[in-house]
């Protein structure tokens, strides 16, 4: 019978050897001390292997034969209500009698207790066979970790610190709902005029003389924006200056079910007709004061929103990952099978190179997927035991730190992840469809649904240039604020490049070096004003004045310029060293390095060349335009 995991051998990897379960398994398990728990790290990984079993059958018996006939319906909007295709509603009739909407939340709140690398894991597969399907079964699954991570975030989770076990939590009969299947949520961000700029969202929250909130306004693209349970940044201070620290986070629950039928308080005016993605409903939704529930304080909505973006952008990575499998999947079986000028077309060189480049793609971004997904977790996991050791201080902070390690290392990566997974997706949708040829443009081949659902990847969640425009801003921060490290972090890659007695680490060093002067040239084209202004100034003032007074449209152009390329650049550095790192543990991952270096090697050489040797042309004419009068400028 098919199954998406077991014929998945780099995806078995990962659970054969590729991930501390050991470790992982401990920390949700919190020392194995659980009631009702795993009792040791070996039967809580025989869980999550089987877990992903059964989810790879699922994924290839139940989803993918169904994923055309929900394409070919897609959402409708009847009565104010969105009315799935049947094929949608068995599927996750399945899904929730499986459990998998609740499978990370406490098995105390109604879950299975698991880790969300097991969540993140089964989103791969669920994507293979249906990305829209996925998609919406993260707002199942997806916001009932939410509501518990955001509890955890304002510190109105509590537990027994004897058993571990939740004692008090925020939201417990909405985690219980959702992770029965009975209901679902969404996230709701974006507004008309207000896309990825969140300091010009206009919905508000207000408060009436007894403290009770209410929101209005309008949401716009929100997906599974027919769900219960809204998460809603609003702004409590209407102050258009107050920007970001204006924002608040509230949640809305859209109806009620009452024995005279649905009372809905968050009106669904209508599902956009998209290009695909046609098995999850994107709304427009309008809030006239509908009652909320503030999370946080007012003023900290952009701070719960992040905690929110990050798994969400982890999310999507995966996502990615599963549609390329799919798109992959598909290209090398149809080549296999075809044959063209007496052969087979996966022995012409042009494909099988094509192939090969797809295949190595594919197992370095899961090696960036998993590393991601695993330092966001053990973040979270580790603050929370710290939380829990109150009677031995020195462990208390070492787990702290050691939490905080893994949040830098999730900060750092996930956007590269969610730049390049959403980037390769639809580059990989597009060369399966060539390699189909006319087939491919063909509606019953399932080609071109890979590539009508890849192309919203780099859009939503965050756009592609939103991640590149992170990655660059903390990579040169970091660097103008420690000019020490960074020139500690190029001798060492120097010193590997010319010492290392691997020759894989030294080509790993070498490309290490190129990102380096690309970084090198361009802190050097931001700060170098900066840095001048820095000779008449004592030197104890100097750091200081590099840490602040930053104009980011002015002193960050060039950088901004660039900004892709870099992100491009740090997220194959990523993946290089993640592989490298893998290579030395187990010797029959030099493979994929070998295949992952042929094909970085030459890309990061040309991106450090475009980065060093162009952009001074535009930036020049950009400026040159912006001192023109306004009107003229308008029209030049």
């Amino acid at each position: 019978m098919a199954n998406y995991f077991s014929d998945n051998p780099d995806l078995q990897y990962y659970f054969d050897r590729g991930v501390d379960w050991r470790r992982l398994a401990e920390l949700v398990e919190q020392g194995f001390r659980l009631p009702d728990g795993h009792a040791s790290a070996e039967e809580a990984l025989e869980f999550y292997r089987e877990v992903a079993s059964v989810v790879g059958e699922v994924a290839a018996t139940v989803i993918e034969p169904r994923a055309a006939a929900i394409d070919a319906q897609g959402m409708q909007l009847s009565g104010g209500e969105v009315v799935a295709p049947p094929e949608h509603d068995e599927i996750f009739s399945q899904l929730g009698e499986l459990g998998l909407h609740g499978l990370v939340i406490p098995r105390e709140l109604g879950g299975q207790n698991a880790p969300a690398l097991l969540y993140f894991m089964n989103g791969e597969l669920l994507s293979r066979a249906d990305t829209s399907v996925m998609t919406h079964h993260g707002f199942h699954g997806g916001i009932a970790m939410v509501l518990y991570l955001l509890s955890l975030a304002e510190g109105t989770t509590r537990f027994d610190p004897e058993t571990g076990l939740v004692t008090e939590t925020r939201f417990p009969e909405e985690m219980a709902e959702v992770a029965r299947g009975e209901a679902w949520g969404c996230m709701d961000i974006t507004e008309p005029d207000a896309g990825s700029d969140m300091a010009a969202l206009s919905a508000y929250a207000e408060q009436d003389e007894d403290g009770r909130w209410y929101v209005t306004g309008q949401k716009i693209f929100i997906t599974s924006g027919h769900g219960k349970y809204h998460f809603v940044i609003a702004r409590t201070d209407r102050d258009p200056k107050s920007g970001l620290g204006g924002l608040g986070m509230f949640l809305v629950r859209a109806y009620e079910d009452e024995a005279s039928g649905r009372r809905r308080v968050v009106t669904i005016d209508r599902l956009e007709e998209k290009l695909g993605h046609h098995g999850s409903a994107t709304a427009s939704l309008s809030f006239e004061r509908a009652p909320a529930e503030l999370i946080g304080a007012p003023g900290e909505g952009f701070r719960y929103m992040l905690v929110l973006m990050n798994n969400a952008r982890v999310s999507v990575g995966f996502e990615s990952l599963g549609l390329m499998e799919a798109a992959y999947r598909r290209a090398a079986e149809y080549a296999a099978g075809r044959v063209s000028m007496g052969k087979t077309i996966d022995r012409h060189e042009m494909i099988a190179d094509a192939l090969d480049e797809m295949r190595t793609d594919i197992q370095a971004l899961r090696a960036l997927a998993v590393s991601a997904a695993l330092h966001e977790e053990l973040a979270t996991r580790l603050g929370r035991i710290a939380q829990l050791t109150t009677k031995d201080e020195v462990e208390q902070q070492r787990l702290r730190r050691e939490g905080q390690q893994h949040q830098r290392e999730a900060r750092r990566l996930t956007p590269l992840l969610k730049y390049l997974a959403a980037e390769k997706a639809v580059e990989h949708a597009r060369r399966a469809m060539q390699i189909h040829g006319g087939n491919g443009y063909i509606v019953e081949y399932g080609v071109e649904r890979l590539l009508r659902d890849a192309l919203v990847l780099p859009i939503y969640e965050g756009t592609s240039q939103i991640q590149a425009l992170m990655a660059m801003r903390d990579t040169l921060m970091a660097i103008i604020k420690s000019p020490q490290d960074f020139v500690r972090r190029v001798a060492e890659a120097r010193w590997r490049a010319l010492s290392s007695r691997d020759p894989l680490a030294r080509r790993v060093a070498r490309v290490s070096l190129l990102v380096r002067g690309a970084e090198q040239h361009l802190v050097a084209r931001t700060a170098g004003a900066k840095f001048r202004e820095l000779v008449s100034r004592p030197v104890s003032e100097w750091s200081s004045a590099l840490s602040s007074g930053w104009d980011p449209k002015r002193d960050f152009r060039f950088a901004m310029l660039h900004a892709e390329r870099l992100c491009h650049l740090l997220a194959d550095e990523a993946i290089l060293e993640i592989l490298l790192e893998q290579a030395q543990r187990h010797p029959e991952r030099a493979e994929l390095l070998e295949r992952a270096l042929e094909r970085a090697e030459p890309r990061m050489r040309s991106l450090h060349d475009v980065i060093t040797t162009t952009g001074a042309r535009l930036i020049e004419q950009l400026s040159d335009t912006e001192d023109l009068d306004p009107g003229v400028a308008a029209t030049a």
